[in-house]
Order: C-alpha cells, then sequence, then structure tokens
C-alpha cells in the first residue's frame, strides 16, 4: 500500500500494483516523495522534470549560504610600526569582506623567554580592532606560538 498524492480527489491510499499502472497509463514516473511514512507517499509525475527542480532549489539554497574564509596574519614580537600598521589594515579589509582572521605571533630561539611581548602586541591588535571586530579566541601560548582568532561584528549588512 502507498499513498498517492497529486491526483484529483486528493491524496488516497492504493495498492503498489495500481500506483504503477496509473502512472504506466499516463506514461509517467511514480516517485518516491516521502519513504519514511507509513503508508509511503508517491506522486506520479515526469522524473526527469523532478529531478531537474529537486537540483534547482539545491542550488538556490547554496547561493543563499555565506561561505566564511578564515585569513591568517602572522607577526613576530619585534615587529616595527610600519609593518604593524600595514597588517592590521589589511585585517580590517578582511574584516569588513566578512572573513575571520586569525592572528598568530611566532617567536624563534629564546624569545618565548618574553611572551609578554607577543600578549603586548595581540593586546594592541585588539584594541585597533575593537570597533569592527570581536574577539573569537582570545590570545593563547600554542607551541612558540601565540594565536588569537577575531570575527567581524555581526550587523544588519555586510560589505562584499
Amino acid at each position: 500500500m502507498v499513498r498517492l498524492v497529486g491526483e484529483e480527489g486528493g491524496p488516497r491510499v492504493v495498492p503498489l500494483a495500481e500506483a504503477l499502472g496509473l502512472a504506466k497509463s499516463k506514461e509517467l514516473d511514480l516517485v518516491e516523495i516521502s519513504p519514511d511514512q507509513d503508508p509511503p507517499v508517491v506522486k506520479i509525475i515526469d522524473f526527469s522534470k523532478f529531478r531537474f527542480e529537486q537540483l534547482k532549489k539545491a542550488k538556490e539554497a547554496k547561493k543563499k549560504q555565506k561561505v566564511i574564509h578564515i585569513k591568517e596574519i602572522k607577526l613576530r614580537p619585534s615587529i616595527n610600526s610600519h609593518d604593524y600598521t600595514h597588517k592590521v589594515n589589511h585585517a580590517k579589509e578582511f574584516l569588513e569582506k566578512g572573513d575571520k582572521v586569525k592572528f598568530t605571533l611566532m617567536f624563534r630561539g629564546r624569545e618565548i623567554i618574553h611572551n609578554e611581548l607577543g600578549f603586548k602586541v595581540m593586546q594592541n591588535i585588539q584594541s585597533d580592532l575593537e570597533s569592527i571586530a570581536q574577539i573569537e579566541k582570545k590570545p593563547s601560548i600554542e607551541g612558540r606560538n601565540i594565536t588569537m582568532v577575531v570575527a567581524p561584528i555581526v550587523t544588519g549588512v555586510q560589505k562584499k
């Protein structure tokens, strides 16, 4: 037994053989719409048209999704002011496009002993970006690096 929908007279429960016979007489296909119901829901339609509609719906849903990329900016604890400004400006551009930014501050050799310098640089970045970004992951030491992730502040409309 199957529930046949889309026919005149509304949905009705018929034997599978009868539904197949109706589809064959109309030179169309019997398509299972909802197999998890009891009885399963079927419809008499052109299968290629049904597949086209499903693909079209999936494509529309995919268009409406916003893909968020994570851009990485690498720094050193002894960065000079011009390079720092340049990298922060790059981060602002990424954030305005709607991307997240991961800051990685790398230590070499014995620089890790003075990790407070690295945290100071990260603190400066936070203060420079506080108007357009929110901290998603606070600065933390991971091996010989300090990492921090910032995301754009969500507003009604984002620039593309």
